[in-house]
């Protein structure tokens, strides 16, 4: 994937770093921006976060968005953060598909490139014929010993420190099959429930009647 692509994939997939509201010091409100997550979350929903540092697999995150080709820009956020250093920052809402010491989902297994590599193949030795020679002695076989079978190697694991996160749209989604592993220390924190769109809002207002106002005179 260039560049230019994974960028604007990134566009679709993002949250619009000014909608987030902090409240307290423990729940933010974002708006999400994109089609990663569709159909659960659509661009334009809100949702409320919880901010915390141990999430559950399953749980939708809110997670700070990775430079491409780039090193991180600075440090992660650090958990006393007000607004204004979360809202100077960009995030991405994806899933949580696997924690430390889970088995590597398949998804992220079949991307390039995390692909598993192919074991070489073993070229067949070339048969020759003998040369005549006197005939030997029959062999006596020996007994045969059990031996254990091959023992096969265990699926890859999530390294320590390390998530795995997935769009639900996984068409227009850039998560670890693109960007790998995902830092655990990212993490701004949980969805708890989505927020009423102020779309919505909007359509409830204008439709309300309206109160009459004062009789001319």
């Amino acid at each position: 994937m260039s560049a230019a692509t994974a960028a604007a994939l990134l566009g679709l997939a993002g949250l619009l770093p000014a909608a987030a509201v902090l409240l307290g010091h423990r729940l933010v409100v974002v708006t999400v921006r994109g089609v990663s997550m569709a159909p659960a979350y659509r661009d334009g929903d809100r949702v409320l976060v919880r901010r915390t540092a141990r999430p559950t697999r399953g749980q939708v995150l809110v997670v700070e968005r990775p430079a491409v080709h780039t090193r991180w820009p600075s440090g992660p956020l650090p958990a006393g953060a007000g607004a204004r250093a979360v809202s100077q920052r960009q995030w991405l809402i994806k899933r949580l598909a696997a924690l430390p010491g889970d088995p590597v989902p398949e998804p992220m297994l079949s991307a390039s490139p995390f692909a598993r590599p192919r074991p070489p193949r073993v070229p067949e030795p070339m048969l020759s014929a003998p040369p005549l020679a006197r005939p030997r002695p029959p062999r006596v076989p020996e007994p045969m010993l059990s031996a254990p079978p091959l023992a096969r190697p265990g699926p890859p694991r999530v390294p320590a420190g390390s998530l795995v996160l997935l769009g639900d749209n996984p068409q227009h989604s850039v998560d670890s099959r693109h960007f790998g592993f995902y830092p655990a220390d990212r993490v701004l924190g949980t969805v708890v429930r989505p927020l009423r769109p102020a779309r919505a809002r909007g359509q409830l207002r204008s439709a309300s009647p309206r109160r009459p106002g004062p009789p001319a005179g």
